[in-house]
Protein backbone atom coordinates (compact mmCIF):
# COMPACT_ATOMS: atom_id res chain seq x y z
CA UNK A 1 0.00 0.00 0.00
CA UNK A 2 2.76 2.43 0.97
CA UNK A 3 4.61 1.78 -2.32
CA UNK A 4 1.42 2.34 -4.36
CA UNK A 5 0.73 5.56 -2.43
CA UNK A 6 4.27 6.77 -2.99
CA UNK A 7 4.02 6.06 -6.72
CA UNK A 8 0.68 7.92 -6.91
CA UNK A 9 2.20 10.91 -5.11
CA UNK A 10 5.09 11.03 -7.57
CA UNK A 11 2.70 10.86 -10.55
CA UNK A 12 0.58 13.70 -9.19
CA UNK A 13 3.64 15.81 -8.37
CA UNK A 14 5.11 15.22 -11.82
CA UNK A 15 1.78 16.13 -13.46
CA UNK A 16 1.51 19.36 -11.47
CA UNK A 17 5.09 20.32 -12.36
CA UNK A 18 4.42 19.55 -16.03
CA UNK A 19 1.18 21.57 -16.07
CA UNK A 20 2.89 24.49 -14.33
CA UNK A 21 5.77 24.42 -16.81
CA UNK A 22 3.37 24.24 -19.73
CA UNK A 23 1.36 27.16 -18.36
CA UNK A 24 4.52 29.18 -17.81
CA UNK A 25 5.59 28.43 -21.35
CA UNK A 26 2.26 29.66 -22.71
CA UNK A 27 2.57 32.83 -20.66
CA UNK A 28 6.10 33.47 -21.90
CA UNK A 29 5.00 32.87 -25.50
CA UNK A 30 2.13 35.36 -25.06
CA UNK A 31 4.47 37.91 -23.40
CA UNK A 32 7.05 37.85 -26.19
CA UNK A 33 4.54 37.69 -29.07
CA UNK A 34 2.20 40.40 -27.79
CA UNK A 35 2.59 43.74 -29.57
CA UNK A 36 1.33 46.56 -27.29
CA UNK A 37 1.46 49.06 -30.18
CA UNK A 38 -0.83 47.11 -32.49
CA UNK A 39 -3.71 49.55 -31.93
CA UNK A 40 -1.59 52.69 -31.86
CA UNK A 41 -1.08 55.09 -34.77
CA UNK A 42 2.31 56.50 -35.65
CA UNK A 43 2.72 60.04 -34.31
CA UNK A 44 3.84 62.01 -37.33
CA UNK A 45 5.03 65.54 -36.46
CA UNK A 46 2.14 67.94 -36.77
CA UNK A 47 -0.52 65.23 -36.91
CA UNK A 48 -1.60 65.52 -33.28
CA UNK A 49 -3.74 68.59 -33.77
CA UNK A 50 -6.19 67.65 -36.51
CA UNK A 51 -9.50 69.51 -36.09
CA UNK A 52 -12.28 67.21 -34.97
CA UNK A 53 -15.14 68.20 -37.23
CA UNK A 54 -16.63 67.20 -40.51
CA UNK A 55 -18.15 69.62 -42.98
CA UNK A 56 -21.61 68.39 -43.92
CA UNK A 57 -23.92 69.52 -46.72
CA UNK A 58 -26.59 70.25 -44.08
CA UNK A 59 -24.44 72.82 -42.30
CA UNK A 60 -25.56 76.27 -43.43
CA UNK A 61 -23.11 79.08 -42.68
CA UNK A 62 -24.42 82.58 -43.36
CA UNK A 63 -21.27 84.66 -43.37
CA UNK A 64 -21.83 88.10 -41.84
CA UNK A 65 -25.35 87.43 -40.56
CA UNK A 66 -24.84 88.82 -37.03
CA UNK A 67 -24.07 92.43 -36.15
CA UNK A 68 -23.93 94.28 -32.86
CA UNK A 69 -23.09 97.90 -32.09
CA UNK A 70 -21.61 99.08 -28.78
CA UNK A 71 -20.74 102.29 -26.94
CA UNK A 72 -17.12 102.62 -28.05
CA UNK A 73 -16.08 105.39 -30.43
CA UNK A 74 -13.17 105.72 -32.83
CA UNK A 75 -10.03 107.31 -31.42
CA UNK A 76 -8.05 110.17 -32.92
CA UNK A 77 -4.74 108.61 -31.82
CA UNK A 78 -2.11 108.27 -34.55
CA UNK A 79 -0.48 105.04 -35.66
CA UNK A 80 -0.98 102.26 -38.19
CA UNK A 81 -0.40 98.50 -38.26
CA UNK A 82 -2.82 97.51 -40.99
CA UNK A 83 -1.97 93.90 -41.84
CA UNK A 84 0.01 90.79 -41.02
CA UNK A 85 3.66 91.75 -40.38
CA UNK A 86 3.00 95.46 -40.78
CA UNK A 87 3.07 97.88 -43.68
CA UNK A 88 6.04 96.32 -45.50
CA UNK A 89 5.33 92.67 -44.57
CA UNK A 90 8.61 92.50 -42.63
CA UNK A 91 7.39 92.91 -39.01
CA UNK A 92 9.29 96.20 -38.74
CA UNK A 93 7.46 99.37 -37.73
CA UNK A 94 7.91 102.23 -40.22
CA UNK A 95 6.89 104.85 -37.64
CA UNK A 96 9.41 107.32 -36.21
CA UNK A 97 8.02 107.36 -32.68
CA UNK A 98 10.84 107.24 -30.09
CA UNK A 99 10.41 104.32 -27.71
CA UNK A 100 11.78 103.98 -24.19
CA UNK A 101 15.09 102.16 -23.67
CA UNK A 102 13.98 100.97 -20.23
CA UNK A 103 10.70 100.79 -18.34
CA UNK A 104 11.73 101.10 -14.73
CA UNK A 105 10.34 99.14 -11.84
CA UNK A 106 6.97 97.62 -12.58
CA UNK A 107 7.35 97.79 -16.37
CA UNK A 108 4.98 99.46 -18.84
CA UNK A 109 1.48 100.30 -17.66
CA UNK A 110 -1.42 98.34 -19.15
CA UNK A 111 -3.66 101.04 -20.64
CA UNK A 112 -6.58 98.70 -21.29
CA UNK A 113 -7.38 95.03 -21.70
CA UNK A 114 -10.12 92.96 -23.35
CA UNK A 115 -11.23 89.39 -22.66
CA UNK A 116 -11.20 87.17 -25.75
CA UNK A 117 -12.21 83.71 -26.86
CA UNK A 118 -9.39 81.20 -26.63
CA UNK A 119 -6.98 81.59 -29.54
CA UNK A 120 -3.96 83.34 -30.99
CA UNK A 121 -5.48 85.78 -33.50
CA UNK A 122 -3.79 89.17 -33.50
CA UNK A 123 -5.01 92.74 -34.10
CA UNK A 124 -4.48 95.39 -36.77
CA UNK A 125 -4.79 99.14 -36.22
CA UNK A 126 -5.98 101.94 -38.51
CA UNK A 127 -7.61 105.34 -37.97
CA UNK A 128 -7.86 104.91 -34.20
CA UNK A 129 -9.59 101.52 -34.44
CA UNK A 130 -8.33 98.09 -33.47
CA UNK A 131 -9.69 95.11 -35.45
CA UNK A 132 -9.41 91.51 -34.27
CA UNK A 133 -10.89 88.21 -35.42
CA UNK A 134 -12.28 86.33 -32.42
CA UNK A 135 -14.45 83.33 -31.58
CA UNK A 136 -17.52 83.70 -29.34
CA UNK A 137 -17.72 80.30 -27.65
CA UNK A 138 -21.04 80.97 -25.93
CA UNK A 139 -22.86 81.76 -29.18
CA UNK A 140 -20.58 79.66 -31.41
CA UNK A 141 -19.67 82.51 -33.74
CA UNK A 142 -16.67 83.78 -35.65
CA UNK A 143 -16.70 87.53 -34.93
CA UNK A 144 -14.70 90.45 -36.24
CA UNK A 145 -14.47 92.87 -33.31
CA UNK A 146 -13.70 96.57 -33.63
CA UNK A 147 -12.33 98.47 -30.60
CA UNK A 148 -11.21 102.01 -29.84
CA UNK A 149 -7.43 102.33 -29.69
CA UNK A 150 -7.65 104.88 -26.87
CA UNK A 151 -9.57 102.87 -24.28
CA UNK A 152 -10.34 99.42 -25.71
CA UNK A 153 -14.10 99.92 -25.64
CA UNK A 154 -15.84 97.86 -28.32
CA UNK A 155 -17.40 99.82 -31.20
CA UNK A 156 -19.07 97.01 -33.17
CA UNK A 157 -18.75 93.37 -34.14
CA UNK A 158 -19.77 91.42 -37.22
CA UNK A 159 -19.92 87.62 -37.32
CA UNK A 160 -21.62 84.35 -38.22
CA UNK A 161 -22.57 81.12 -36.51
CA UNK A 162 -20.17 78.21 -37.06
CA UNK A 163 -19.06 75.20 -35.04
CA UNK A 164 -15.39 75.35 -34.04
CA UNK A 165 -14.15 72.93 -31.40
CA UNK A 166 -11.29 74.03 -29.14
CA UNK A 167 -7.99 72.76 -30.52
CA UNK A 168 -5.09 74.72 -28.99
CA UNK A 169 -7.43 77.70 -29.38
CA UNK A 170 -9.71 78.61 -32.25
CA UNK A 171 -9.05 81.92 -34.06
CA UNK A 172 -5.45 82.53 -35.16
CA UNK A 173 -5.49 84.87 -38.18
CA UNK A 174 -4.91 88.61 -38.65
CA UNK A 175 -7.30 90.83 -40.67
CA UNK A 176 -6.21 93.17 -43.44
CA UNK A 177 -7.64 96.70 -43.28
CA UNK A 178 -7.75 99.82 -45.46
CA UNK A 179 -9.62 103.09 -45.00
CA UNK A 180 -12.67 101.43 -46.56
CA UNK A 181 -12.44 97.65 -46.14
CA UNK A 182 -11.61 94.94 -43.61
CA UNK A 183 -11.05 91.38 -44.82
CA UNK A 184 -10.90 88.42 -42.43
CA UNK A 185 -10.42 84.67 -42.60
CA UNK A 186 -12.00 82.46 -39.96
CA UNK A 187 -10.69 79.22 -38.42
CA UNK A 188 -12.45 77.08 -41.03
CA UNK A 189 -11.53 79.16 -44.06
CA UNK A 190 -14.47 81.57 -44.31
CA UNK A 191 -13.45 84.87 -45.88
CA UNK A 192 -15.47 87.99 -45.01
CA UNK A 193 -15.30 91.58 -46.23
CA UNK A 194 -16.96 94.44 -44.33
CA UNK A 195 -16.94 98.22 -44.30
CA UNK A 196 -14.05 99.34 -42.10
CA UNK A 197 -15.99 102.21 -40.50
CA UNK A 198 -19.56 100.95 -40.12
CA UNK A 199 -19.05 97.18 -40.08
CA UNK A 200 -21.60 96.79 -42.87
CA UNK A 201 -21.34 93.37 -44.52
CA UNK A 202 -20.13 93.31 -48.12
CA UNK A 203 -19.54 89.64 -49.03
CA UNK A 204 -18.40 86.26 -47.80
CA UNK A 205 -16.65 83.28 -49.34
CA UNK A 206 -16.70 79.70 -48.02
CA UNK A 207 -13.40 78.15 -49.15
CA UNK A 208 -14.31 74.68 -47.89
CA UNK A 209 -17.43 74.45 -50.02
CA UNK A 210 -16.39 76.70 -52.88
CA UNK A 211 -12.88 75.36 -53.49
CA UNK A 212 -12.70 72.07 -51.63
CA UNK A 213 -10.17 73.56 -49.21
CA UNK A 214 -8.78 71.20 -46.60
CA UNK A 215 -8.46 73.23 -43.42
CA UNK A 216 -4.94 72.75 -41.97
CA UNK A 217 -4.12 71.23 -38.61
CA UNK A 218 -5.22 73.48 -35.72
CA UNK A 219 -7.44 75.47 -38.14
CA UNK A 220 -6.64 78.22 -40.60
CA UNK A 221 -3.74 80.54 -39.77
CA UNK A 222 -3.28 82.12 -43.21
CA UNK A 223 -3.80 85.89 -43.06
CA UNK A 224 -5.64 87.49 -46.01
CA UNK A 225 -3.84 90.06 -48.15
CA UNK A 226 -5.33 93.27 -49.56
CA UNK A 227 -3.60 94.51 -52.71
CA UNK A 228 -5.23 97.42 -54.51
CA UNK A 229 -8.90 96.60 -55.07
CA UNK A 230 -8.46 92.86 -54.49
CA UNK A 231 -8.31 90.47 -51.56
CA UNK A 232 -5.72 87.72 -52.20
CA UNK A 233 -6.01 84.31 -50.54
CA UNK A 234 -4.61 80.82 -51.17
CA UNK A 235 -7.41 78.23 -50.81
CA UNK A 236 -5.62 75.10 -51.97
CA UNK A 237 -8.05 72.55 -53.32
CA UNK A 238 -9.32 73.59 -56.77
CA UNK A 239 -7.27 76.83 -56.86
CA UNK A 240 -3.82 77.53 -55.52
CA UNK A 241 -4.55 81.27 -55.23
CA UNK A 242 -7.40 83.67 -56.04
CA UNK A 243 -7.98 87.42 -56.31
CA UNK A 244 -11.39 88.67 -55.12
CA UNK A 245 -12.91 92.12 -55.71
CA UNK A 246 -13.12 93.91 -52.35
CA UNK A 247 -16.45 95.60 -53.08
CA UNK A 248 -18.41 92.90 -54.88
CA UNK A 249 -16.82 89.59 -53.89
CA UNK A 250 -16.45 88.59 -57.54
CA UNK A 251 -13.43 86.37 -58.25
CA UNK A 252 -11.18 88.34 -60.63
CA UNK A 253 -8.71 85.52 -61.27
CA UNK A 254 -7.79 82.02 -60.13
CA UNK A 255 -4.52 80.11 -60.22
CA UNK A 256 -5.06 76.45 -61.24
CA UNK A 257 -3.91 73.81 -58.78
CA UNK A 258 -3.60 70.60 -60.80
CA UNK A 259 -1.45 68.87 -58.15
CA UNK A 260 -3.80 69.91 -55.35
CA UNK A 261 -1.26 71.65 -53.16
CA UNK A 262 -3.08 72.11 -49.83
CA UNK A 263 -3.54 75.26 -47.80
CA UNK A 264 -0.85 75.75 -45.16
CA UNK A 265 -0.59 78.07 -42.15
CA UNK A 266 1.81 80.29 -44.10
CA UNK A 267 0.60 83.61 -45.55
CA UNK A 268 1.12 85.17 -48.98
CA UNK A 269 3.95 87.70 -49.26
CA UNK A 270 4.35 90.13 -52.24
CA UNK A 271 7.69 90.28 -54.05
CA UNK A 272 9.02 92.38 -56.93
CA UNK A 273 11.95 90.92 -58.85
CA UNK A 274 13.47 92.33 -62.04
CA UNK A 275 10.43 94.56 -62.51
CA UNK A 276 7.87 91.76 -62.10
CA UNK A 277 5.50 91.80 -59.15
CA UNK A 278 4.47 88.42 -57.79
CA UNK A 279 2.91 86.72 -54.76
CA UNK A 280 5.08 84.15 -52.98
CA UNK A 281 3.32 81.33 -51.16
CA UNK A 282 4.57 78.28 -49.27
CA UNK A 283 2.36 75.21 -49.24
CA UNK A 284 3.36 71.95 -47.58
CA UNK A 285 4.09 70.59 -51.06
CA UNK A 286 6.28 73.39 -52.40
CA UNK A 287 6.80 77.12 -52.89
CA UNK A 288 5.43 79.14 -55.81
CA UNK A 289 5.55 82.64 -57.25
CA UNK A 290 2.27 83.84 -58.81
CA UNK A 291 2.01 86.81 -61.21
CA UNK A 292 0.36 89.74 -59.41
CA UNK A 293 -0.45 92.12 -62.26
CA UNK A 294 -0.99 92.50 -65.98
CA UNK A 295 -2.50 89.99 -68.37
CA UNK A 296 -0.59 87.16 -66.67
CA UNK A 297 -1.95 87.79 -63.17
CA UNK A 298 -2.71 84.49 -61.49
CA UNK A 299 -0.16 82.64 -63.64
CA UNK A 300 2.46 80.46 -61.95
CA UNK A 301 5.81 82.15 -62.72
CA UNK A 302 7.98 79.64 -60.88
CA UNK A 303 7.71 76.85 -58.34
CA UNK A 304 9.80 74.29 -56.53
CA UNK A 305 8.70 71.08 -54.86
CA UNK A 306 11.97 70.61 -53.01
CA UNK A 307 10.26 72.13 -49.99
CA UNK A 308 7.72 69.79 -48.36
CA UNK A 309 7.38 70.07 -44.56
CA UNK A 310 4.47 68.36 -42.83
CA UNK A 311 3.50 71.68 -41.22
CA UNK A 312 4.62 75.18 -42.23
CA UNK A 313 3.58 78.32 -40.34
CA UNK A 314 6.26 80.98 -41.02
CA UNK A 315 5.90 82.97 -44.24
CA UNK A 316 8.59 83.50 -46.90
CA UNK A 317 11.22 86.16 -46.14
CA UNK A 318 12.05 88.17 -49.26
CA UNK A 319 15.52 89.56 -50.06
CA UNK A 320 15.90 92.38 -52.59
CA UNK A 321 18.34 90.32 -54.68
CA UNK A 322 15.76 87.60 -55.34
CA UNK A 323 16.67 85.25 -52.51
CA UNK A 324 13.86 83.79 -50.41
CA UNK A 325 14.33 82.26 -46.96
CA UNK A 326 11.70 79.81 -45.78
CA UNK A 327 11.52 77.81 -42.57
CA UNK A 328 9.30 75.37 -40.68
CA UNK A 329 9.16 73.53 -37.37
CA UNK A 330 8.65 69.89 -36.38
CA UNK A 331 12.19 68.94 -37.29
CA UNK A 332 12.13 70.23 -40.86
CA UNK A 333 14.53 73.19 -40.70
CA UNK A 334 14.96 75.86 -43.38
CA UNK A 335 15.93 76.56 -46.97
CA UNK A 336 17.27 79.47 -48.99
CA UNK A 337 16.30 79.67 -52.65
CA UNK A 338 17.35 82.04 -55.43
CA UNK A 339 14.94 83.32 -58.07
CA UNK A 340 16.34 83.77 -61.60
CA UNK A 341 14.82 85.24 -64.75
CA UNK A 342 12.79 88.13 -66.13
CA UNK A 343 10.06 89.03 -68.64
CA UNK A 344 7.72 86.34 -67.35
CA UNK A 345 10.26 83.49 -67.44
CA UNK A 346 11.54 82.56 -63.99
CA UNK A 347 13.02 79.65 -62.11
CA UNK A 348 13.87 78.84 -58.49
CA UNK A 349 17.20 77.33 -57.44
CA UNK A 350 17.77 76.00 -53.90
CA UNK A 351 20.99 77.44 -52.46
CA UNK A 352 21.16 75.53 -49.19
CA UNK A 353 19.04 73.80 -46.59
CA UNK A 354 19.64 73.32 -42.86
CA UNK A 355 18.35 71.11 -40.09
CA UNK A 356 17.06 72.94 -36.97
CA UNK A 357 20.30 72.35 -35.05
CA UNK A 358 22.48 73.60 -37.94
CA UNK A 359 21.30 77.20 -38.37
CA UNK A 360 18.15 79.32 -38.20
CA UNK A 361 14.79 77.57 -38.11
CA UNK A 362 11.48 78.81 -36.68
CA UNK A 363 8.41 76.81 -35.79
CA UNK A 364 5.69 79.43 -35.59
CA UNK A 365 6.78 83.02 -36.29
CA UNK A 366 8.52 84.38 -39.38
CA UNK A 367 12.11 85.63 -39.00
CA UNK A 368 12.81 89.36 -39.31
CA UNK A 369 15.30 90.52 -41.95
CA UNK A 370 17.11 93.64 -40.73
CA UNK A 371 20.30 95.23 -42.08
CA UNK A 372 21.37 92.05 -43.83
CA UNK A 373 20.79 89.64 -40.93
CA UNK A 374 17.90 87.38 -39.97
CA UNK A 375 16.51 87.26 -36.42
CA UNK A 376 14.24 84.61 -34.99
CA UNK A 377 13.45 82.11 -32.23
CA UNK A 378 14.84 78.61 -32.67
CA UNK A 379 12.39 75.69 -32.32
CA UNK A 380 12.33 73.10 -29.55
CA UNK A 381 14.25 70.62 -31.71
CA UNK A 382 17.31 72.89 -32.14
CA UNK A 383 19.34 71.06 -29.53
CA UNK A 384 21.08 73.14 -26.84
CA UNK A 385 19.97 76.38 -28.52
CA UNK A 386 16.26 75.52 -28.42
CA UNK A 387 13.85 78.44 -27.94
CA UNK A 388 16.65 81.02 -27.96
CA UNK A 389 16.45 84.28 -29.89
CA UNK A 390 19.28 84.37 -32.44
CA UNK A 391 20.97 86.54 -35.04
CA UNK A 392 21.73 84.64 -38.24
CA UNK A 393 24.03 85.47 -41.14
CA UNK A 394 22.09 84.50 -44.31
CA UNK A 395 25.29 82.96 -45.69
CA UNK A 396 24.59 80.13 -43.28
CA UNK A 397 25.87 80.74 -39.75
CA UNK A 398 24.54 81.93 -36.38
CA UNK A 399 26.18 85.17 -35.19
CA UNK A 400 24.87 85.25 -31.62
CA UNK A 401 22.22 83.74 -29.37
CA UNK A 402 20.27 85.00 -26.37
CA UNK A 403 21.81 82.32 -24.13
CA UNK A 404 20.37 79.42 -22.18
CA UNK A 405 18.86 81.72 -19.54
CA UNK A 406 16.84 83.63 -22.16
CA UNK A 407 14.44 81.27 -23.89
CA UNK A 408 11.16 82.40 -25.44
CA UNK A 409 9.21 79.27 -26.41
CA UNK A 410 6.83 79.95 -29.31
CA UNK A 411 6.50 83.65 -28.56
CA UNK A 412 6.15 86.46 -31.14
CA UNK A 413 8.53 89.35 -31.84
CA UNK A 414 8.66 92.57 -33.85
CA UNK A 415 11.10 95.42 -34.47
CA UNK A 416 10.43 99.10 -33.73
CA UNK A 417 12.80 102.03 -33.15
CA UNK A 418 15.84 99.73 -33.48
CA UNK A 419 14.56 97.49 -30.69
CA UNK A 420 13.17 93.98 -30.74
CA UNK A 421 10.11 93.33 -28.58
CA UNK A 422 9.89 89.61 -27.76
CA UNK A 423 7.05 87.99 -25.82
CA UNK A 424 7.61 84.58 -24.28
CA UNK A 425 5.01 81.84 -23.72
CA UNK A 426 4.24 83.07 -20.20
CA UNK A 427 3.61 86.73 -21.03
CA UNK A 428 7.01 88.21 -20.18
CA UNK A 429 7.96 90.99 -22.62
CA UNK A 430 11.68 91.48 -23.34
CA UNK A 431 13.26 94.44 -25.15
CA UNK A 432 16.51 93.73 -27.02
CA UNK A 433 18.84 96.02 -28.92
CA UNK A 434 18.66 95.40 -32.68
CA UNK A 435 22.34 94.79 -33.24
CA UNK A 436 24.24 92.18 -35.23
CA UNK A 437 27.19 92.47 -32.83
CA UNK A 438 25.81 90.77 -29.74
CA UNK A 439 22.68 90.05 -27.69
CA UNK A 440 21.99 93.14 -25.55
CA UNK A 441 18.90 92.94 -23.37
CA UNK A 442 17.54 96.37 -22.47
CA UNK A 443 14.66 95.45 -20.16
CA UNK A 444 11.95 92.90 -19.44
CA UNK A 445 8.62 92.89 -17.63
CA UNK A 446 5.74 90.50 -17.05
CA UNK A 447 2.77 91.93 -18.93
CA UNK A 448 0.37 88.99 -19.12
CA UNK A 449 -0.32 86.35 -16.51
CA UNK A 450 -2.05 83.88 -18.81
CA UNK A 451 -0.60 81.07 -20.92
CA UNK A 452 0.29 80.44 -24.57
CA UNK A 453 1.17 84.03 -25.42
CA UNK A 454 1.67 83.14 -29.08
CA UNK A 455 -0.34 85.71 -31.02
CA UNK A 456 1.72 88.15 -33.16
CA UNK A 457 2.41 91.63 -31.77
CA UNK A 458 1.21 94.90 -33.27
CA UNK A 459 2.44 98.45 -32.61
CA UNK A 460 0.87 101.77 -33.59
CA UNK A 461 1.84 105.23 -32.37
CA UNK A 462 4.00 103.75 -29.61
CA UNK A 463 1.16 101.60 -28.27
CA UNK A 464 2.05 97.92 -28.24
CA UNK A 465 -0.76 95.37 -28.51
CA UNK A 466 -0.12 91.85 -27.23
CA UNK A 467 -2.18 88.89 -26.11
CA UNK A 468 -2.14 85.51 -24.42
CA UNK A 469 -4.67 82.77 -25.17
CA UNK A 470 -7.60 84.69 -23.63
CA UNK A 471 -6.76 88.38 -23.20
CA UNK A 472 -5.64 91.33 -25.33
CA UNK A 473 -3.78 94.22 -23.67
CA UNK A 474 -2.49 97.58 -24.84
CA UNK A 475 0.63 99.15 -23.29
CA UNK A 476 2.35 102.48 -23.96
CA UNK A 477 6.07 102.08 -24.65
CA UNK A 478 6.79 105.62 -25.90
CA UNK A 479 9.91 107.27 -24.56
CA UNK A 480 8.05 110.43 -23.60
CA UNK A 481 5.78 108.51 -21.25
CA UNK A 482 8.67 107.22 -19.16
CA UNK A 483 10.53 110.55 -19.38
CA UNK A 484 7.51 112.28 -17.85
CA UNK A 485 7.35 109.74 -15.02
CA UNK A 486 11.01 110.22 -14.16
Amino acid sequence: MELRSSLLTKVITTSVVFLFAAGAGVCLWWWFSYNPTVNLLERIPGMDGSPEYLTTPEEVIRIGEHFAKFEGISSDLPGTWSRFRGENFDNISIETVSLADSWGEGGPEVLWSVDLGEGHAAPVVLNGRVYLMDYDEENQRDVLRCFSLSDGREIWQRGYRIHVKRNHGMSRTIPAVTDKYVVTMGPRGHVMSVDAVTGNFLWGLDLEKGYGTTVPLWYTAQCPLIDGHLAIVAPGGKALMIGVDLETGEVAWETPNPRRWPMSHSSIIPMTFNGTKMYVYSSTRGIAGIAAEGEDRGKVLWETEEWSPSVVAPSPVIFQDGRIFITAGYGYGSMMIQIHGENGFFSAQPLYSMAPEEGLACEQHTPVLYKGHLYGILPKDAGELRNQFVCFNPKGSIVWTSGKTNRFGLGPFLLADDKFFILNDDGVLTMVEASADSYVQLDSAEILDGRDSWGPLAIAGGRLLLRDSKRLVCIDVRKERFSDES
